[in-house]
C-alpha cells in the first residue's frame, strides 16, 4: 500500500513525465508532445539534457525498491530514447513518439498497483544501470565537442 509520502512522490514523477513528454497539444490534432521535442531541436545538447532528466526520474524512482527486472525496462526505454534521439531529425520525430518518461512513470505505476514479489534492487545493479546512462552522456559529449572542432578546423581552412 502507497504511504502518502510516496503517493505524493508517484504524483510529482507523473507531473514531471507529462511536462516533458506530453505537454503541449498540437493543434488541429489530438496529438501530444513536450518539452523534450522542443529541447531536441538542439544540437546535441538538448539530448544531453533530456537523458539527464530521464535519469533524474529513475533517481527518483528508486525510492520505491523497485526489482531489477523493472530498473533495467526503464534504463533501456532512456537509452533507446538517448541514442536514436541523437540522429538529426529522425531522433527528432523518433522523440515526438517514444516518450522514455511516460513509459517509466507507466512502468512503476504498474509496478505499484500490481506488485510482484521480487528482491529489493541491489545497489550495485542500480550503479551499473546509471554508470551506463553516465556512460552515454559522455559518449554523446564527446561526439558533439569532436564535431565542433572538426567543423571549426574545416573552416578556418
Amino acid at each position: 500500500m502507497l504511504t502518502h509520502p510516496k503517493l505524493a512522490k508517484l504524483q510529482q514523477l507523473r507531473k514531471l513525465s507529462d511536462l516533458w513528454d506530453r505537454s503541449l497539444g498540437i493543434p488541429g490534432t489530438k496529438f501530444r508532445v513536450g518539452l523534450e521535442s522542443l529541447f531536441g531541436l538542439l544540437p546535441v545538447g538538448g539530448d544531453v539534457l533530456g537523458i539527464v532528466f530521464s535519469v533524474y526520474l529513475v533517481i527518483q524512482a528508486l525510492e520505491f525498491n523497485l526489482p531489477k527486472s523493472i530498473l533495467a525496462k526503464m534504463v533501456f526505454n532512456i537509452i533507446i530514447d538517448g541514442v536514436v534521439g541523437s540522429v538529426p531529425i529522425i531522433g527528432d520525430i523518433f522523440d515526438t513518439t517514444w516518450k522514455a518518461n511516460t513509459k517509466n512513470v507507466n512502468l512503476l505505476e504498474a509496478h505499484l498497483n500490481d506488485p510482484v514479489k521480487s528482491h529489493k534492487s541491489e545497489r550495485w545493479f542500480t550503479t551499473l544501470l546509471l554508470g551506463v546512462l553516465i556512460l552515454m552522456l559522455v559518449v554523446i559529449t564527446a561526439i558533439f565537442v569532436g564535431a565542433i572542432a572538426l567543423a571549426i578546423k574545416i573552416f578556418q581552412h
